[in-house]
């Protein structure tokens, strides 16, 4: 491989997530102001998700990483406030370790790896508002939690799926 075609994929590959990043800061402002609303508290269709998935399985786990991270920041300056971050970092980094582990086995296809990654964000925050409210029965809550998050992470999954199928980088 030639330098210029290691140059170009860098490139191809920053501009990818310079526009996975602008996508996610946009779901996350498009939940914002449309709440999805069940009728449950705390469950959200998880939409900025998609990029971070999507960023895992086509750039790598050091992409994704920086997509969520700078997504979640610029998203808590700018609607979220410092307890939104401090949730969606938590569920974030859960998430992101579940799914970087999952998919390494080769075991699980993105359905099950997103599903997992669902799951695991809820309970990256239930962590969080747990040490913030010191009370540990609003594990009482998982089981909604839990089913939210399998679903909401198939659907995420399921789209990734048709997006990656679409993209050739």
């Amino acid at each position: 491989m030639t330098q210029f075609q290691t140059n170009r994929d860098k490139t191809k590959r920053l501009a990818a997530s310079a526009v996975l990043a602008s996508l996610g800061l946009i779901f996350s402002y498009i939940e914002a102001i449309i709440p999805f609303s069940v009728g449950i508290p705390g469950v959200k269709l998880g939409i900025a998700n998609l990029v971070v998935i999507i960023a895992l399985y086509l750039l790598g786990k050091s992409y994704a990483l920086s997509i969520n991270v700078i997504r979640i920041l610029v998203a808590g300056l700018l609607f979220n406030g410092a307890f939104g971050a401090l949730y969606s970092l938590a569920g974030a980094a859960v998430s992101l370790l579940v799914m970087i582990l999952l998919k390494k086995t080769n075991l699980f296809s993105i359905v099950g790896v997103s599903m997992a990654g669902g799951v695991a964000h809820n309970v990256g925050q239930l962590l969080v508002a747990a040490a913030i409210i010191s009370n540990i029965k609003i594990f009482l809550y998982f089981p909604i939690l839990l089913f939210s998050g399998m679903i909401t992470g198939i659907i995420i999954g399921v789209i990734s799926h048709l997006v990656l199928k679409k993209i050739n980088l």
